[in-house]
């Protein structure tokens, strides 16, 4: 079975389907897949009807609209069709290569109307806490920033970024000691996954640069946390002494790198959910 084919098939039968729901002609076809594409096409319908009132940022925009035409540029959307060969292909080439060109360009639209809905949403659920019916959508738009990541130095920096985002809603949990616990366990998976990518580039690449984004994660997270110790009503102070250890933990793994890379040990064997566990440097460097 050609897997490639029936991919491309079920991507003009939504474009057709997208291309209806929108006002234009009715194509007297019917496929297997027409009940989960009919459903995809009325969730971007109500994207597009009911999404919030929030304008898109500037940056976004110009970001979709040179995605979208890369994308149009590589799938050959708006170019001219190449001069038809002689024979039966010949004469349905042109007629095939125009139905895939508009099916590709109606899924770039329904793309891009999907994309500024969406973004109007995540906008709109940025403030979003624990418990709030857009915190979700919060959630889904953090693990889509991570799948657009283009490197693992881009991935630790937005997981640390997410382990700030999980403090901030901490501090605003009063009373709930489930919900706050369950806030800085999230916080710490952040937290060990973001230096994890980090001090594993900088041990692979012996270069302590990407060890900067640590230390500056954790000097200005220690001083936060610390300050919930301090709060009065305070949900549960030693599972947010827990937290500070593992900041303590990650601050002592970046210096223990710094070290080895400076004095030219190799990459470090061992790890663990911090990332390359070095050895301590030869006494007589």
């Amino acid at each position: 079975m050609d897997s490639d084919l029936f991919s491309r098939r079920r991507a003009e039968r939504f474009a057709q389907l997208l291309d209806e729901a929108n006002g234009g002609r009715r194509h007297h076809v019917r496929s297997k897949a027409d009940g989960e594409l009919t459903a995809l096409v009325e969730v971007s319908r109500r994207l597009t009807a009911e999404g919030p009132d929030v304008e898109p940022r500037a940056e976004f925009r110009t970001g979709l609209r040179a995605m979208l035409v890369a994308t149009a540029e590589r799938e050959g959307i708006g170019t001219p069709a190449k001069p038809a060969t002689t024979g039966v292909r010949g004469a349905l080439l042109p007629a095939i290569t125009g139905r895939r060109a508009r099916a590709r360009g109606a899924i770039l639209v329904g793309v891009a109307a999907g994309a500024i809905a969406l973004s109007g949403i995540s906008a709109a659920s940025e403030n979003a806490l624990p418990g709030d019916a857009l915190y979700g959508m919060k959630r889904s738009t953090e693990r889509a920033q991570l799948a657009l990541a283009s490197s693992d130095i881009s991935r630790g920096q937005l997981f640390l970024d997410f382990a700030r985002t999980r403090l901030d809603e901490a501090a605003s949990v009063h009373g709930d000691q489930l919900g706050f616990s369950a806030v800085l366990d999230d916080m710490d998976a952040d937290t060990r996954q973001g230096v994890r990518l980090l001090t594993t580039v900088a041990a692979q690449r012996s270069d302590p640069a990407a060890l900067d984004a640590v230390d500056t994660f954790l000097a200005g997270q220690r001083r936060v946390v610390s300050g919930l110790l301090d709060r009065p009503g305070h949900a549960d102070r030693e599972r947010t002494r827990r937290s500070l250890a593992l900041l303590d933990a990650a601050g002592k793994r970046a210096d223990a790198l710094r070290e080895a890379i400076a004095c030219g040990l190799p990459t470090p064997q061992a790890s663990d959910a911090l990332g390359p566990a070095p050895a301590a440097c030869p006494a007589d460097r």
